[in-house]
């Protein structure tokens, strides 16, 4: 049995904005192999120079406040479709799991980097499809972050 087997599944949109809104803040989205693998050394590495970070790198979940009161599903969403391109790009076997945490310091992405992980679930495959869906019925076009080759 595995660390995935271990986890709760979210497994819709709503379920997932419903523990964003309950938590109040600390929650971190991570694709990868999971807990099992990530967890061995709590440390993600620079792709660029191979420097080893001082935790995982993740995307919060939490809503900023200059969000005000606009949909925490739409943000949810949106902090999930950012990144969805993530499995095609890093290969078979990685998923988008929810973890508890406390950022030590930015990745070369400015994104957080955080220690004191606790694995909170993962995400069933319906959940990024939803999130698809509700970023691709805004009014303005958008895609998933992804860099392209230079040169």
């Amino acid at each position: 049995m595995s660390a995935w087997d271990d986890l709760p599944v979210v497994r819709t949109l709503a379920e997932l904005t419903g523990l964003v809104e309950q938590r109040q803040g600390g929650l971190y989205v991570r694709w990868s192999r999971g807990p099992e693998a990530d967890l061995a050394e709590v440390s993600s590495t620079d792709e660029l120079t191979g420097v080893p970070m001082p935790g995982l790198s993740a995307n919060p979940l939490d809503v900023e406040d200059w969000w005000q009161d606009r949909s925490v599903r739409l943000w949810v969403a949106r902090r999930l479709y950012d990144y969805s391109h993530l499995p095609h790009d890093k290969g078979p076997g990685v998923r988008p799991w929810v973890l508890a945490g406390e950022e030590s310091g930015r990745g070369p992405d400015n994104e957080p980097l955080v220690r004191e992980v606790r694995p909170l679930c993962h995400l069933d495959d319906r959940v990024i499809e939803e999130a698809r869906e509700e970023v691709t019925r805004q009014e303005h076009e958008w895609g998933p972050l992804r860099r392209g080759a230079h040169g």
